[in-house]
């Protein structure tokens, strides 16, 4: 049985599980309800709880939830036990839920080391994605890799570069079973990205490969200019070496940070100072962090020209 089929998923779109409080459970549920799989982001445990609750309520399609492993702590595990799907990413591959469980991966070595550890599919993503990006090939090579080297009819998802109904049909023709989206889905209406995060993703046409929003997390990840990047990548897009060092050393304490307290400190932020956070900017937040935090957008930014429907994204993205 094919993993859609087994989930109870009936089009090949599975909308990315993007953190932050982007992807709540009315985007998930909207994705969910067009038959797509729709994913709640990475939160706290008790948001976490909250968000699947009131994502059964409103729907009793399949939902999937994202764990970022450098965040994840014990009791993230009792609360995705409830969901019909998990996802996992940036960490060593691990089962720890007797569910479907897909792991992404950005390289061969990664994706044969989740599927060794019992994945049930694994999501090849390539360096067009948006976020924070684990691999460093286009997906659609990566997608070839791999495919080559597990075993025949191991599940495969493809994620980076995908934003129109062509995409996903390239990434079907190319043997992947399901096209995974985040860009696009966060130009959504039920999208819980700030209102002007959005426009500034609408107007985009180029993005940035950095290192720069690493307080907490020291990972690279594609972003939208903005004051901070203009700020502080005139000479190295990754970002300073003393910055990037910085981040490195404070990497473990920052990462235990309640996410309580760090909603307190996002209003001090500000694009001079160089203690910047993966935070970004969400419906409710404050506006500082539309250019003192992570705009987040894939190379497909270019491609999108407005805010739509999850929906109807999703339906039509199936063809």
């Amino acid at each position: 049985m094919r993993l859609l089929e087994r989930v109870g998923v009936e089009l090949p779109v599975v909308q990315a599980g993007m953190a932050g409080g982007i992807a709540r459970h009315e985007l998930a549920v909207a994705v969910s309800e067009a038959g797509g799989l729709g994913t709640i982001g990475t939160l706290d445990p008790r948001s976490l709880v909250a968000e699947l609750a009131a994502a059964r309520e409103a729907t009793s399609r399949p939902i999937a939830v994202n764990l970022l492993l450098p965040f994840v702590r014990r009791g993230h595990w009792d609360v995705v036990a409830e969901a019909d799907a998990v996802v996992t990413f940036w960490g060593r591959p691990r089962r720890r839920t007797a569910g479907v469980w897909l792991h992404q991966c950005g390289s061969v070595g990664e994706a044969r080391a989740a599927q060794a550890a019992g994945a049930d599919a694994v999501i090849v993503q390539g360096v067009e994605a948006g976020g924070h990006v684990r691999g460093s090939e286009p997906a659609r090579d990566l997608l070839e890799r791999c495919l080559a080297a597990l075993p025949d009819g191991y599940p495969l998802l493809l994620a980076g570069g995908v934003a129109e109904p062509g995409d996903v049909r390239a990434a079907l023709d190319a043997g992947a079973e399901a096209a995974v989206l985040g860009t696009r889905f966060v130009l959504s209406e039920e999208s819980a990205a700030h209102p002007g995060y959005k426009e500034r993703a609408v107007e985009g046409r180029e993005t940035l490969l950095t290192e720069l929003f690493g307080a907490g997390w020291p990972a690279p990840h594609r972003v939208l200019p903005n004051a901070a990047t203009e700020r502080w990548l005139r000479h190295d897009r990754r970002g300073p070496g003393w910055v990037r060092g910085l981040n490195r050393a404070t990497a473990p304490l920052l990462a235990r940070t309640p996410a309580s307290l760090q909603a307190r400190m996002a209003p001090l932020a500000s694009p001079s100072r160089p203690i910047l956070t993966p935070q970004p900017a969400i419906r409710g937040g404050p506006d500082n962090l539309l250019d003192a935090g992570p705009l987040y957008a894939g190379e497909s930014v270019a491609r999108i020209d407005g805010v739509r429907p999850a929906g109807a994204l999703t339906r039509d993205l199936a063809g």
